[in-house]
């Protein structure tokens, strides 16, 4: 049996048109994987030094807003600072903004202030966080924590040793009310000595308090 030699060169002929292709496809392949990746840009110079000139002036603006005034630091001076314990077990913490000359962060439990001092008529001190609503009063005797915007009283009866002092002094000798009136001169006389005695003690527990003042800074 004779094969006719019509398939074999039909066959060769194909290959022969299909091997160009193939040459092409493997030749473009390493072409595109090598195709160059793009570089990072990188902040000019100038880019840079501006980012810079404005971090530089907001640090500045935020300090010239937090800086107090002559009387709100001498205020600061006079803050009981520490942990100061209260009633029902409470304690509030005071302690100096290293940052920030004359503020204070102020925490009770998980509630955390950061307050500066503001003038009084009553001579009382007073610290507030007007973003927070809470307010810090510093009396003679005791502190307070109050929470404005909710009317609430977040501590009641915080003292330092000194605060304590001028308490069992004002429980000792108790000021009189303008309407226990004494009813004989010699009652007179007495209630008036014992004023006296009372507002001499209370002068003798509040001066360390203003003679020697926390540090706030």
């Amino acid at each position: 049996m004779k094969f006719s030699p019509m398939p074999a060169i039909a066959l060769t002929c194909a290959l022969a048109l299909m091997a160009p292709g193939a040459l092409f496809a493997q030749s473009a392949t390493p072409a595109q994987k090598s195709s160059p990746k793009k570089a990072a840009v990188t902040p000019s110079p100038s880019r840079v030094e501006a980012k810079s000139k404005a971090t530089q002036m907001a640090t500045g603006i935020k300090a010239a807003d937090d800086a107090l005034t002559p009387a709100e630091l001498a205020i600061a001076e006079r803050v009981y600072q520490g942990n100061l314990p209260c009633e029902l077990g409470a304690f509030v913490s005071l302690t100096p903004d290293p940052k920030s000359p004359g503020y204070f962060n102020v925490q009770v439990k998980n509630l955390k202030f950061r307050m500066f001092p503001v003038g009084t008529t009553t001579g009382a001190i007073r610290l507030e966080d007007k973003k927070a609503g809470a307010v810090w009063l510093q009396l003679a005797n005791k502190s307070m924590l109050l929470n404005q915007k909710l009317g609430q009283r977040l501590a009641d009866a915080c003292m330092n040793p000194a605060q304590v002092a001028v308490e069992e002094s004002m429980q000792k000798n108790p000021v009189p009310s303008v309407l226990d009136a004494p009813a004989t001169p010699a009652e007179s006389a007495a209630s008036a000595a014992s004023a006296a005695s009372a507002a001499a003690g209370l002068a003798a527990a509040a001066a360390p308090a203003a003679s020697a003042p926390s540090p706030a800074r």
